[in-house]
């Protein structure tokens, strides 16, 4: 129905016909026609799928048509062919849209595998080879590194892998304390909570080794 009126209303000449013989069968009657044939003077210049890509597919029909003598627009078969096809060409598309993303992944990953990992570990892993037992210089702090290394890291560079295992040491040290403090006050709020006496003691005297140790490597390093 909406093509139908689409054809009266952008036809001037079909305009006017219908304005002066009104519905098909006083057409039909004033000027001999059969329905059949008043059916087809305002039969549709677009197909219901022309009209809806009008309004949701991004443009009008295009000027690749053909007029016929009575005003209608048609495609040819090869030009709805190649509509299909140009339809079928939304997987290409959403590929296209997928593409950043896609390619932020690849570099991610490629990233993270040019990344070497470092040449120590804080605790003693047989599986990457850190068996071999070293203490900075500065902190003392111990860490475990390839029987390579004392090859490999020498002078200034040695002086920036231990800076580098210190700083893991104390990150690693404000960690553990922030879980302790958090465990300790936990118990004390169950004890305060249900006035459990032998909670209270026993949260009162949990130890905060972590933090210990922080206070002491800070004091360290001020000192």
């Amino acid at each position: 129905a909406i093509g139908n009126a689409y054809a009266v209303l952008s036809s001037p000449e079909k305009r006017k016909q219908y304005d002066q013989f009104g519905d098909e069968k006083l057409s039909a009657a004033r000027h001999g026609h059969s329905h059949a044939d008043f059916h087809r003077g305002f039969e549709a210049d677009i197909s219901p799928e022309d009209l809806f890509n009008m309004f949701f597919g991004g443009g009008f029909p295009s000027s690749n048509v053909h007029v016929y003598s009575n005003g209608r627009m048609r495609y040819t078969y090869h030009q709805r062919q190649d509509r299909r096809e140009h339809q079928g060409d939304g997987g290409l598309g959403l590929f296209v849209q997928l593409m950043p993303i896609l390619i932020l992944i690849i570099v991610s990953a490629l990233s993270q595998m040019m990344v070497s990992s470092p040449p120590y570990s804080l605790s003693h892993r047989l599986s990457v080879g850190h068996t071999h037992r070293r203490v900075t210089e500065h902190l003392k702090v111990p860490y475990y590194v390839s029987e390579s290394f004392a090859e490999e890291y020498t002078g200034t560079n040695l002086k920036n892998v231990e800076r580098s295992v210190e700083d893991d040491y104390i990150a690693n040290l404000r960690n553990n304390c922030w879980r302790e403090k958090q465990q300790k006050e936990g118990l004390l709020y169950r004890a305060r909570y249900f006035g459990d006496s032998d909670l209270y003691q026993r949260a009162q005297k949990m130890g905060t080794p972590s933090c210990s140790r922080l206070s002491d490597v800070q004091a360290s390093l001020h000192g």
